[in-house]
This record gives C-alpha cells, sequence and structure tokens, in this order.
C-alpha cells in the first residue's frame, strides 16, 4: 500500500506543476498611459460607470470600513454626472444605511475637499491615518467632520441601536422605519434608498455629487439566495432601472480605492479602437495593506496576481477576482454576437427618486424575480459555487469574451487580508470548496479549454479548481515516510540508490523555480518561506477540509455556507501579528491536522536521529529524517503556540490534547499496518 500512496501523491504533484506550467508560456505586462486618452475619447463621451460594493454583517465587515470605500470610489476623477454607487447590504442591516446616512452627508465636504486639493489618497480613513499625511487649510477641520461621523457610527454598531438624536431629516426616519418586528436578516421584503442623486444633490461648493444607492435585496426562509452572487444580480437589474451604465466596476466591502484614475485606466483598454471587440472586462489586482513585514500567513498571494494573472493575460485573459473587475455590463447578457453595443451616453432622463423607477427596482429586488427567467444560466454571474467570480469568468471566456489585466506601479485598490490563523484557513477552506463545484461542474476545467479556447487556458482554469487536491500529496508526505520511520521501515531510496537523485532534483528543482518567482517578482526570502510553509498549513488543513466537506456536500450529507471573513481587527491581536507571531486562540478543528502533523513530525525526528548510527545507517532513512525535519522547521510556530506561549493567541490546550491522542493512534494503527 504505501508504494501506491507515494505513486498518488506523486502524480498529483506532477500534475499540479504541469498545470502550471501553463501560467509560464505567455506572461504578458502592459502598461498605459492616461494622458493620451483625451486623444481618443472626450471627457464628455465618457461612458456611464456604476460601481457596485458588497457588503452582508455589519458585525464582521464594520460599516465604517464600507463607508470608507465608497467614499474613496465616490471622489474618481471621473465626471460625476456618469457615476453611479450602489451597495448590497445583504446583512439587511439599519444599521449599515445609517452609516450611509451619514457618508450622504459627510460627501458633501469630502468631494470638494479632494478636488480642491487633488488628493491622491481619497480613502477618508487611509488620508488621515498616513504616516505622512498631506496638510491644507482645511485638512483639521474635514478630519474633525470624518472623526465625528466615526464616532456616531460605531456608537450606533456598539448599542445595536440608532438614536433619535441622530436622525436629522424626515426622509431618514422614514427609510428606517421599514426594519419592524419581523424584519430579520434571512427574511424581509426589498429595500431600496436613494441617499444622493446626481443633479439634485449638491455639495457645500454648489457642484453635483454622484448617485448613492443603498439596497438590501428580498429574502425568505423558502427562496435560495446564492450568496454574493445572488446579490451582485439584484445589484444588476436595479442598476439598469436607474442608471444602467455600460461600465460597471465590482468591489469588495473592505477594497478601497487607492488611485483616483483608477477608472481611467482601465477606459484606455475598454476604448481602444485597436482592442479586440470581444474584451469584456479590465482585471485589477487585489493588493493588501497592513500585511505584517514577513508575510507569515502568505496573505498577499503574490503567486497568484504576479505570475498567475499575467500569465493568462497573455492567453485568454485573467479570471475574475472578485473584485477590482471593470466590466462591460453587456457581457452579462449573453456571448458577444448576441449582445449590441451599448449606447456609450447613456445619460439618465428620469428622477431615480420617482415612484415608477422605484417601483421597479423593489421588483427585480425580490426573491421570486429570477423564477423562471434566465437569470444565472444565460444571465449574470453563475450560481452553483461559493467562488462565483471564478466560475462566471470562466463562462464568459467560454461564451467569446475576452479579458485584460491591469497592473499598475501603484496599486488600484488595497485591501485586508486575515491577521489571524483561523479567518485565514477557514477563507481558504470556502474558496477550495467553491473551486471543486467549479472543477465538476457541467463546465470541466480541461473541456472548457479544450472546446472553447485553448488547453492552455484549460489547464490554468483546472490548476486554480483542483487547489483542494494539494491536500493528499501534503498530507500524505506530513505523515506516512515520518510513520514509517517510527516503525522502523525504510520507504525511499539509500544515497547511493541513482533514484535518490531523482528526488533531490524534483524537490529543488520545483522549490529553487518557485523561490526564484517570488524573488524576482520583488518579493524578499523570508516572505517566500513564510508563503511556502503556508501553502503547507492550507494543504494539511483548509484543503483538507474542504475535500470533505465538498463530498459530503455532494452525497447530501452537507452543505457549506458562505462564512464571511471578519474585517474587526482587535488591538492585542494585530499587536501580536505585526510582531509576526502567529494567532491561534480559538478551539477551532481546522488546527488538528496541523499540531498533529507537528506532533508526529517532532518525534518521527528525534526517534530517527536517536536510532541512527545505533541499529541503523543514517543512509537507509536519510529522505525521511530530511523530510521530518522540513516538516519540524516549518512547525516552530506550533511548537511555540502549544507548549510556552502564555498570550491569548496560544493554542487552546484541548487542541494539543486532542492532538496527541490522534498523534497516538495513528502510530498504533501504522504499527500494525507497516
Amino acid at each position: 500500500m504505501v508504494p501506491i500512496f507515494l505513486l498518488l501523491a506523486d502524480s498529483i504533484l506532477a500534475f499540479m506543476w504541469v498545470t502550471t506550467q501553463a501560467f509560464r508560456m505567455y506572461p504578458t505586462h502592459r502598461q498605459v498611459f492616461v494622458e493620451h486618452l483625451e486623444h481618443y475619447v472626450k471627457e464628455s463621451d465618457y461612458p456611464g460607470l456604476d460601481v457596485f460594493i458588497c457588503t452582508a454583517d455589519p458585525y464582521k465587515e464594520p460599516p465604517m470600513g464600507v463607508v470608507n470605500t465608497a467614499l474613496s470610489v465616490m471622489a474618481y476623477d471621473y465626471p460625476i454626472e456618469k457615476l453611479s454607487v450602489y451597495l448590497s447590504d445583504d446583512g439587511g442591516s439599519k444599521l449599515t444605511l445609517f452609516a450611509f446616512m451619514e457618508a450622504a452627508r459627510f460627501a458633501a465636504h469630502w468631494l470638494p475637499y479632494c478636488r480642491k486639493n487633488k488628493v491622491v489618497e481619497r480613502c477618508p480613513k487611509a488620508h488621515f491615518g498616513s504616516s505622512n499625511p498631506s496638510r491644507f487649510p482645511e485638512t483639521d477641520q474635514i478630519k474633525t467632520m470624518y472623526e465625528s461621523m466615526r464616532v456616531r457610527v460605531e456608537n450606533v454598531i456598539k448599542r445595536g441601536s440608532i438614536s433619535h438624536d441622530y436622525i436629522t431629516k424626515q426622509g431618514e426616519s422614514e427609510a428606517l422605519s421599514r426594519w419592524t418586528d419581523g424584519f430579520t436578516p434571512q427574511n424581509h421584503p426589498p429595500v431600496v434608498q436613494v441617499l444622493l442623486e446626481n443633479g439634485k444633490d449638491k455639495d457645500v461648493t454648489g457642484h453635483g455629487v454622484p448617485n448613492l444607492v443603498y439596497i438590501s435585496r428580498e429574502k425568505s426562509t423558502d427562496s435560495p439566495h446564492h450568496f454574493k452572487a445572488g446579490a451582485l444580480n439584484v445589484l444588476l437589474r436595479v442598476s439598469a432601472t436607474m442608471t444602467n451604465a455600460p461600465v460597471i466596476l465590482t468591489l469588495d466591502s473592505d477594497m478601497y480605492s487607492n488611485d483616483p484614475q483608477t477608472p481611467l485606466r482601465a477606459l484606455c483598454y475598454l476604448l481602444d479602437p485597436s482592442m479586440d471587440p470581444k474584451l469584456g472586462y479590465v482585471q485589477f489586482p487585489q493588493v493588501f495593506h497592513g500585511i505584517n513585514k514577513n508575510d507569515i500567513y502568505g496573505g498577499e498571494l503574490r503567486h497568484v496576481f504576479e505570475v498567475h494573472l499575467p500569465g493568462m493575460d497573455g492567453l485568454a485573459g485573467p479570471t475574475h477576482a472578485g473584485s477590482g473587475g471593470f466590466f462591460w455590463r453587456r457581457v452579462f447578457y449573453g456571448c458577444p454576437s448576441e449582445t449590441p453595443e451599448m449606447n456609450l451616453d447613456q445619460r439618465v432622463s428620469h428622477s431615480i427618486k420617482s415612484r415608477e423607477v422605484l417601483a421597479m427596482a423593489h421588483h427585480v429586488a425580490g426573491c421570486k424575480y429570477e423564477n423562471q427567467t434566465k437569470w444565472s444560466r444565460k444571465m449574470g454571474f453563475r450560481y452553483g459555487t461559493l467562488v462565483e467570480d471564478v466560475y462566471t469568468s470562466c463562462l464568459l471566456q467560454g461564451e467569446g469574451w475576452k479579458s485584460i489585466y491591469c497592473n499598475p506601479k501603484r496599486p488600484a485598490f488595497l485591501g485586508k487580508s486575515p491577521i489571524n490563523l483561523h479567518d485565514f484557513l477557514n477563507q481558504t477552506m470556502r474558496w477550495s470548496v467553491g473551486l471543486l463545484e467549479v472543477a465538476f461542474s457541467r463546465y470541466s476545467p480541461i473541456t472548457f479549454g479544450v472546446r472553447s479556447i485553448s488547453l492552455l487556458s484549460g489547464l490554468c482554469f483546472a490548476h486554480y479548481t483542483f487547489w483542494a487536491i494539494w491536500a493528499i500529496p501534503v498530507t500524505i508526505y506530513a505523515f506516512l515516510p515520518q510513520l514509517a520511520l517510527l516503525n522502523s521501515a525504510s520507504i525511499f531510496p539509500k544515497i547511493s540508490d541513482p533514484w535518490f537523485l531523482l528526488y533531490v532534483v524534483l524537490f529543488l528543482g520545483a522549490y529553487g523555480q518557485d523561490y526564484l518567482e517570488f524573488v524576482l517578482s520583488g518579493g524578499p526570502t523570508q516572505r517566500w518561506w513564510n508563503h511556502q510553509r503556508a501553502w503547507m498549513m492550507r494543504g494539511l488543513s483548509s484543503f483538507t477540509f474542504g475535500l470533505v466537506e465538498y463530498l459530503l456536500k455532494y452525497v447530501g450529507i452537507s452543505t457549506f455556507g458562505f462564512n464571511v471573513t471578519s474585517k474587526v481587527v482587535e488591538e492585542e491581536q494585530s499587536k501580536r501579528y505585526q510582531q509576526g507571531i502567529f494567532e491561534f486562540g480559538v478551539p477551532s478543528p481546522v488546527f488538528l491536522p496541523l499540531t498533529t502533523a507537528a506532533i508526529i513530525n517532532l518525534v518521527a525526528f528525534l526517534y530517527g536521529i536517536a536510532q541512527a548510527g545505533r541499529q541503523r545507517s543514517i543512509e537507509d532513512v536519510f529522505l525521511q529524517l530530511f523530510l521530518a525535519g522540513f516538516a519540524v522547521v516549518n512547525c516552530w510556530p506550533v511548537y511555540e503556540a502549544m507548549a510556552w506561549r502564555r498570550d491569548e493567541g496560544k493554542l487552546p490546550l484541548e487542541i494539543t490534547v486532542i492532538s496527541v491522542v490522534l498523534a497516538w493512534a495513528l502510530y498504533s494503527t501504522s504499527s500494525m499496518a507497516f
């Protein structure tokens, strides 16, 4: 059985290595010159832009973070009359609506402040919290207003209710009155509230403001909601009834704009007459701020955004990354040959607050609206997976649409990455379940590539969607050689055996290639080491649980819900993260594979060293000792958390005890097997 397990592990590693080579065939790096855009199109002829922002829980995604994201894009260097921001609140919280009422008031001061002073960081929190902030005559006054808004919003979130003193307009009171006793996040009617309307609302200088619309789609306990994909489809329909802009930008709640000229960079591609007419969207990378010096969890995903997406750009184009994608609206309504060009001068000739428009907006936000329609099958974002971004972009490319990757020197957007191990592993587990759903859908990635675009594109999608099978070789190599070592069994070639050199070449070749790519893309060596350790942790924990969860779901035993990754940052936890200390803290089962492997590898390594030279030659078990030692070095943060840390982020005692029992059970079972 041992050779069969090793053959399975090596076969999967070979498959993952072969598929990842597709990213390296035609890497493409682009550059745009925004100043040349005016030679191709006048500012008055820019297409309308609808920005979609999604949030789902006011306690995991604090409304002030979402407000900062919205304000940063409302302040874009873009014609005000052509810009609209739509917020989807899937938590159905009046607290979030209140926060955006406050944002609408603050925007009247913030937007002219940015415009007058040519502010670059147009996220208020980033602007005022900068280590070297820009100072203008109005800065202190605007900062005081922002802090006042922040305090009011955070007080409301803390209390869970809105003080009457905070309600200053009659319309606000009417909007909040919709939250009656029977209104719950899972069961409520649709809410569409226009907070700002261009042409009617003005800033403090008398200039217009972008449209700002709050939407909480209808929820019912007897209707599926399809998570983020369902929310995005509601935004597509509601915005179509109001502004129907030809270009759409999708953003996560924490992905604020870091460059006010980002829409112009996207237009350089979307409006370039030399571009393929089948160009459907422009994808910007997700860049994360606040990551500690050595990125202990590998949260920046450097390989994805610096190697994989540029590689896909040279083929059919990158996948959608869930945020930072500028889409032509028409891509969501069919293949290129079926959807006519939209009129770029899509001027709104009606009031988006009119009774007819609001009635239609509420109608299309209903949970029964999609029944017996083409939505999610031929239109909009596709359902059936937790990773609607990859799935939808896969199908769009299958229909003939192309995409482009734009990675400017100044990041277009900045977001948050998990700062504790539990959130990090759970987020990856959710991705792995969703990617397996894509892999085994009727649009298999290999078939997709062969039939629709190219084998190389299919291999790229296959590499992504089969991420979770990485759990198999990692688990085998984390346990099997070490258990064999504890049972005095040799399962690898000796140093003198020619096959030994094959293992050395494969190991050093794969790791060497990974290291060179990481360093050449600008990453330091210490970060690379942490990234490879993070992938081992993903393989042992996230991908293993994701694979099991998918199999259980497939046979109808379990269903995996969409768990929102918490964006709340605790002060002590943040301090430990910035010091490079791993955060465990909670007694979660996702830690068990890591801690069990850490114990077995440590015991096996010490036992192998003790036995070498006395009962057998170290030559016989060198590879097994090396793997155990390599795992011990990678598991050092686990040993620290188990043995001598005393802070709140240490590994809970019950996880350590259960891991010891599991390790003993595995050893006892292996004794009989060997």
